[in-house]
């Protein structure tokens, strides 16, 4: 039972680092002079999301075999990842290549496109 709870972890941890979640917690803790209630918040907001998914997946599992649901949810994240590289790639070439960016830069005589404006 140890491995399985430092396993799961070690697993959630690594995923929840630099996600989404952990940047809106940054960003609401920035703002606020009580980061013990943003500590709080956020801890029971990741508790009650992991159990309904904890709830789901024992429930799935009476219904559904095992290996079926690993493929499923590998596949799940294999398709995500694909779509993500391609808009990925999509972007870079839009944009003209790697390290190039797509928009006309901002000067103080340039409206919101980069076109001049007039004096």
């Amino acid at each position: 039972m140890l491995a399985l709870l430092a396993s799961t972890f070690v697993t959630v941890f690594l995923a929840e680092l630099g996600d989404k979640t952990q940047l809106a917690i940054v960003s609401i803790s920035g703002t606020s002079n009580r980061p013990g209630a943003v500590f709080a918040g956020s801890s029971f907001a990741l508790v009650l999301a992991s159990l309904v998914g904890a709830a789901a997946g024992g429930s799935l599992s009476t219904l559904v075999p095992t290996n079926s649901l690993q493929l499923a949810a590998a596949a799940g994240f294999l398709i995500i990842g694909t779509r993500l590289i391609l808009r990925s790639n999509k972007t870079a070439e839009a944009g003209g290549g790697e390290g190039e960016s797509a928009a006309a830069p901002l000067t103080a005589d340039s409206d919101d496109n980069g076109e001049p404006t007039a004096p």
